[in-house]
C-alpha cells in the first residue's frame, strides 16, 4: 500500500456505500427505498393540507364575494371604490312603483268555438226532376228567396184533379139535400113513410163527409204543389251545391240540395272553470250585460265584442268545466263557423281598489308579501299582504298597503328587512325584466393565449 495515498474515513451507519447497499441488496431490503417511501408519504401529507387550505380559501372568498360585493352601479354613482368596506352598509339598487288607487276589471279568459245559430240541411220535400237552382254557391240568402224547383207539372195536374172531384160531390149534396127537403115536407103530409125520410138524411151526411174530404185532397195537393218550390227556411250564407239540375231528387233526400248556416248574429261555445261560475250567475241574476271580447288564436287582434247569453245547465265532470254562450252581432262576418277563438269574459270590475305591479308579490315564509320603501331613512321593510282580482300585469291588494305607498318591483332577491336602499322610479323608466333568483352571475374573464 502507498504511504502516500489518504486513508479514507469508514462510511457512515446509514449511508448508501457500494458496500452496505452491496451488503443491504444481498439482504433484500435496500436501505434507501425505506427512506424514499417516508419522505414520499410526508409531502402526500402535506400537499392534501395544502390543497384543502387552497379549497377552503376559494369557498370562504367566494362567499363573501357573493355577500358583501359592492353594486354595479356604485361606481358610476361615485360609490366607494374597492368594493366593500367593514362598518358601512351599502344602499342596495332597487326599481320602485307606487301603490296606485284605481278600478280593476276582472276578466276570465277562456278557449271557444264559433257555431251559428241555425245551420239548415235544405232538402226537397217532393220527388221529381229538378228543373232549376237560382242560388250561387256562397250567396247570402235571407228567408223565403228562392233557391231552386222541382218539375211542378204532375203537381199541378193532381191539383185540378182534385178540385174536379170536390165539384162532383159537391153537386151531389146539393141534389140529395133538395130530396131531403121535398121527404120532410111529404112526410108532413103522410105521403111517404118516415123511415125514407131517414134515409135521405143519412145520404146528405154522407156527401157533405165526401165533400170535405175532397176540399182536404185540394189543399193537399195545393201544398205539393208549392213545395215544387224551394225557398231558404232561413237567413244565411248558402255553402257548395250538392245536386246539380236534371237529376231526379226525392223526398228528404239525405245529402239535400244546399246547406245554409247563419252568421249574422253568430255565437261562440266556450267553457271556464267551475270555481267562477257563482260570480258569473251572481252578476246575470242582477240583470248585467256581461260584455265578451273575441280574440284570434294568437290573442293578437280582436275579432268581434258581444254579450255573454247564457250558462249551461250542468258541468262538465271529466274537465269540471261549464260550457258558456255568448252572441255576436258578426256584422263584418269575421267570425266564421267552427272557427277556433280566445274568450274574454269581463264579469265585473272592482272600483277604487289598491293596485300594485304582480313584480312587486314575493312569496316566502310570511306567505305573500311586499317591500315597502320608508321614505324618511330610505329602508326596506317586509310588508306581509293579502291579494285579490289579478290581469296578469298587476294585480288588487286587499289588506296590507294603502295608496301612495311606495313598493319594490325590482331588487327584492337581494333585499332584508331594514336594508338601505337607493330607489329608482319604474315609471320613469322602460320596463326591465325582473333579476333571476339565482342572483347575476359574474362575467367570464378573456382566455390568455398560450404564448
Amino acid at each position: 500500500m502507498d504511504l502516500d495515498t489518504p486513508l479514507k474515513p469508514p462510511p457512515a451507519p446509514g449511508s448508501d456505500s457500494p458496500a452496505t447497499a452491496a451488503t443491504e441488496a444481498r439482504r433484500g431490503q435496500p436501505a434507501s427505498d425505506a427512506g424514499r417511501t417516508e419522505a414520499r408519504r410526508r409531502r402526500s401529507i402535506l400537499g392534501r393540507m395544502l390543497a384543502w387550505l387552497v379549497v377552503l380559501s376559494l369557498i370562504g372568498g367566494g362567499v363573501w364575494w357573493f355577500a358583501f360585493r359592492p353594486a354595479p352601479e356604485m361606481a358610476t354613482r361615485g360609490g366607494p371604490p374597492g368594493g366593500f368596506r367593514p362598518g358601512m352598509q351599502t344602499a342596495m339598487p332597487v326599481v320602485t312603483a307606487t301603490v296606485e288607487k284605481g278600478d280593476m276589471p276582472i276578466r276570465l279568459n277562456g278557449l271557444g268555438t264559433v257555431s251559428s245559430l241555425a245551420t239548415v240541411t235544405v232538402r226537397p220535400q217532393v220527388g221529381g226532376q229538378l228543373t232549376q237552382v237560382a242560388f250561387t254557391e256562397g250567396q247570402t240568402v235571407q228567408k223565403g228567396d228562392f233557391l231552386a224547383e222541382v218539375d211542378p207539372r204532375p203537381f199541378q195536374l193532381a191539383v185540378e184533379q182534385a178540385e174536379a172531384q170536390l165539384l162532383r160531390d159537391q153537386a151531389l149534396l146539393k141534389n140529395a139535400r133538395l130530396d131531403l127537403e121535398r121527404y120532410r115536407l111529404l112526410v108532413k103530409q103522410d105521403s111517404i113513410a118516415k123511415q125514407q125520410r131517414d134515409t135521405q138524411e143519412s145520404l146528405v151526411q154522407q156527401y157533405e163527409g165526401t165533400v170535405k174530404a175532397d176540399q182536404v185532397a185540394v189543399e193537399n195537393a195545393k201544398l205539393n204543389l208549392s213545395y215544387t218550390r224551394i225557398t231558404a227556411p232561413v237567413s244565411g250564407r248558402a255553402g257548395l251545391r250538392l245536386v246539380d239540375p236534371g237529376n231526379y231528387v226525392t223526398a228528404g233526400e239525405a245529402g239535400g240540395i244546399v246547406v245554409i248556416t247563419q252568421v249574422q248574429p253568430i255565437s261562440v261555445l266556450f267553457t271556464l272553470p267551475e270555481d267562477n261560475i257563482q260570480a258569473i250567475m251572481a252578476r246575470l241574476r242582477d240583470g248585467a250585460k256581461l260584455p265578451v271580447t273575441a280574440y284570434d288564436r294568437t290573442r293578437d287582434r280582436v275579432l268581434a265584442t258581444g254579450t255573454l247569453t247564457t250558462v249551461d245547465n250542468q258541468i262538465d265532470v271529466t274537465t269540471g268545466t261549464v260550457k258558456l254562450r255568448a252572441q255576436f252581432d258578426n256584422a263584418d262576418q269575421s267570425l266564421f263557423p267552427n272557427q277556433f277563438v280566445n274568450v274574454q269574459l269581463l264579469v265585473d270590475t272592482l272600483a277604487g281598489v289598491p293596485i300594485v305591479p304582480v313584480a312587486a308579490v314575493q312569496r316566502g315564509a310570511p306567505g305573500t308579501y311586499v317591500y315597502v320603501v320608508n321614505g324618511e331613512d330610505s329602508t326596506a321593510s317586509v310588508r306581509p299582504v293579502t291579494l285579490g282580482a289579478s290581469d296578469g300585469a298587476k294585480t288588487v291588494i286587499t289588506q296590507g298597503v294603502r295608496p301612495g305607498e311606495t313598493v319594490v318591483i325590482q331588487g327584492a332577491d337581494r333585499l332584508r328587512e331594514g336594508a338601505k336602499v337607493a330607489a329608482t322610479d319604474g315609471s320613469a323608466q322602460p320596463a326591465v325584466p325582473a333579476p333571476s333568483s339565482e342572483g347575476p352571475r359574474p362575467q367570464r374573464r378573456p382566455q390568455r393565449n398560450a404564448s
